[in-house]
């Protein structure tokens, strides 16, 4: 096999967000096997020398700087239109157009296969697969490759057909920006050379929706879950976490993790309503992490530690839990299920996109319908009054990262899907 293939992976950001903390894992996994991996983001915030920032350079011709002037403003009027419109609570809506263009790819490091993950306002897609002409795996770490901007659907179908009249851009239109974005997609992925593209999803859910996708479903497709370090992401002595909280010991912990706790998709409200139901429990005390002032009712025990990046402080926050949950309306793979299981905590979310894959009912936590506050707080209430049956799941949590979602597991998988896709370009140019 070969261990001397170059991978480039591009992101946005390098360990911003759940997306580029994935990223940023698969990099260091891929390392441990031996592959040459860099990381080539917009935004650096690491230190690490495997991390390339793009360095934007103006332009020396006026007439250039111009136009470029005014291919910005012209990006940011088409989706000013919307602003007003646009409901509140949602995640960003990305245009496929950047002003970077073919800069881009002249500052790339060299590489034999490019791994694309999120590049929202980093790739302007459709310069790139023109310019670029080796293999590419993409991983979708959201839906926004294939949709006309929104990064969740949140059970539109629009994309299956052409987008148009928006919901999440409170769009009356039918050709609005969304029918417009999604076409130069279409225009853009129909130029790619066969076999030059490869799909990764993390889950089986986003697999089916690539294969509903006009866009992308006739592009080779593998699955393949994130993995964590379970060496840095394992039980630690919960009594002290609690402790280092203030939380007593013999308290009902329940944890709630977000990148940003006001994203209506990640259901904090539907967490709430839940706990509403169980009032008559005063030992419950919930722990909220994440950007944003989470609204917490009185009458809930509450503390909210934050955005925490740190992975070892994570891991003690998930440790002091009796129970994590995740009420998340769409999600793909959550790294934070991963965490949460990897520190024997069991689980309980919405059955819900790659949720499912990962919580198995009655071994590694329970589910529940989406959006079904009773169902929800029901599951909520069975794992936190049967401290045998917890037991026993917390095992099997441990166990299941340990069995298929290790960072090592994960970059050997990769690894095979580089040297093949690196093999079958080889031998096409012998022909």
């Amino acid at each position: 096999m070969m261990t001397n293939i170059k991978v480039t992976h591009f992101n946005t950001h390098d360990i911003e967000g759940g997306a580029a903390r994935a990223v940023f894992r698969l990099h260091t996994g891929l390392l441990s096997q031996g592959l040459d991996s860099k990381v080539f983001v917009l935004n650096k915030h690491s230190d690490d020398s495997h991390v390339i920032q793009f360095n934007y350079k103006v332009p020396e011709k006026l007439t250039t700087r111009l136009r470029q002037f005014l291919f910005f403003r012209q990006i940011l009027w088409d989706f000013s239109k919307y602003k007003r419109s646009r409901p509140h609570g949602l995640e960003p809506f990305s245009d496929d157009r950047t002003v970077f263009k073919e800069y881009i790819t002249d500052q790339m490091p060299v590489s034999d296969i490019v791994n694309l993950h999120w590049i929202g306002d980093f790739i302007s897609i459709a310069d790139f697969f023109r310019l670029y002409q080796k293999p590419v795996v993409w991983t979708l770490h959201d839906m926004n490759a294939f949709t006309g901007g929104c990064h969740y659907t949140i059970n539109c179908d629009r994309f299956t057909a052409e987008c148009g009249h928006c919901p999440q851009l409170g769009s009356s239109r039918q050709n609005d920006l969304s029918r417009q974005v999604w076409h130069r997609k279409k225009n853009a992925y129909s130029r790619i050379k066969a076999n030059n593209l490869h799909i990764v999803t993390l889950c089986n859910w986003m697999g089916k929706e690539v294969a509903r996708s006009p866009l992308m479903k006739d592009f080779p497709l593998s699955i393949i879950p994130n993995g964590i370090d379970h060496h840095v992401f394992k039980p630690r002595d919960k009594n002290l976490a609690r402790t280092l909280l203030g939380i007593d010991v013999t308290a009902k912990v329940i944890f709630f993790i977000a990148e940003s706790v006001t994203n209506e998709r990640k259901g904090l409200s539907f967490l709430l309503n839940s706990l509403a139901l169980l009032q008559k429990d005063k030992s419950i005390v919930l722990i909220s992490a994440g950007k944003g002032k989470p609204d917490i009712p009185s009458s809930i025990s509450h503390i909210h530690v934050g955005n925490i990046s740190n992975d070892i402080i994570l891991s003690h926050l998930y440790s002091a839990a009796d129970v994590f949950v995740i009420p998340s309306l769409q999600d793909n793979l959550p790294n934070t299920v991963l965490e949460a299981m990897a520190c024997g905590s069991p689980v309980v979310g919405f059955d819900t996109g790659g949720i499912p894959d990962m919580v198995r009912p009655g071994e590694t936590g329970y589910l529940a319908p989406v959006s079904d506050v009773g169902a929800l707080g029901e599951a909520i209430s069975c794992m936190l009054s049967d401290s045998q049956k917890r037991a026993a799941m917390s095992k099997k949590c441990r166990e299941t990262v340990e069995n298929e979602y290790t960072l090592e597991i994960q970059a050997r998988r990769y690894k095979s899907l580089y040297n093949r896709l690196y093999k079958e370009n080889v031998e096409t140019k012998k022909y």
